[in-house]
């Protein structure tokens, strides 16, 4: 029972929009996956719309590799006959980043997102970066509805923990994360700075990884005389 939540995954190409490259943190959740032979590695582009362009890009990151790339949209109708099926057959789930509140409202109308709690449940690793990374747990501080920032709708809650996410490059999002926790409309709550993720064993958060020198992650709580405390995590840089 893995998920590796990320500020961070996929990287861009220096030639085209429309590719990308695997990057560390990619590498990273097939190795967390037990490095198969030829791993199935499955993209959910749910919070972009389903875009033909991220789909694209997704695929040209694995372009002539032993990875069997596939995909799940939800838009118009699903790609696949059998979700659940298709899902379970992975090695790595990958979401993507977007609106994390549409993707959780459509999640649920097709019931993703109990076929999702049942391939951690199974060892298929979830990962994902922005939405896909605050989608794991009871939520966290969202663009979805605007430039400025409210908290996400519940989330899927595989991680019983607030996430905040881009901890570093954008402003609203560190003291609105302090606010939530303060407040207690989330409960202790991980962060991470761009490039960063965190993995967990079960719900134990067992590291924190980075595909670049400079940034961390973070753990935000409220103490008893309901102060809010952030202690720094050093990542581990991967190579």
């Amino acid at each position: 029972m893995r998920i590796l939540a990320t500020s961070g995954g996929f990287l861009p190409s220096a030639t085209s929009a429309l590719r990308w490259r695997r990057g560390p943190m990619i590498e990273h959740a097939i190795e967390l996956a037990g490095n198969p032979e030829r791993p199935r590695f499955c993209y959910i582009g749910t919070a972009g719309g389903d875009s033909v362009n991220g789909a694209t890009a997704f695929y040209s990151a694995f372009a002539g590799s032993d990875v069997r790339a596939s995909h799940l949209e939800l838009f118009t109708m699903p790609n696949v006959d059998d979700i659940r099926a298709h899902l379970l057959a992975q090695d790595v789930i990958w979401v993507g980043g977007g609106s994390v509140a549409n993707l959780l409202a459509v999640w649920r109308v097709h019931h993703v997102d109990d076929v999702l709690r049942e391939c951690w449940e199974s060892g298929v690793v979830l990962g994902g970066v922005s939405a896909g990374s605050i989608c794991w747990y009871v939520g966290g501080p969202t663009d979805s509805y605007g430039a400025d920032l409210r908290i996400s709708p519940p989330g899927l809650g595989l991680l019983p923990f607030g996430n905040g996410v881009h901890y570093n490059s954008e402003e609203q999002r560190r003291p609105l994360l302090h606010g939530l926790v303060h407040k207690g409309d989330l409960p202790v709550s991980h962060a991470t700075d761009d490039g960063v993720g965190l993995v967990y064993e079960g719900t134990e958060l067992v590291e924190a990884v980075a595909d670049r020198p400079g940034v961390a992650a973070y753990v935000v709580e409220r103490q008893l005389d309901g102060t809010v405390t952030e202690t720094r995590i050093e990542p581990r840089l991967l190579g």
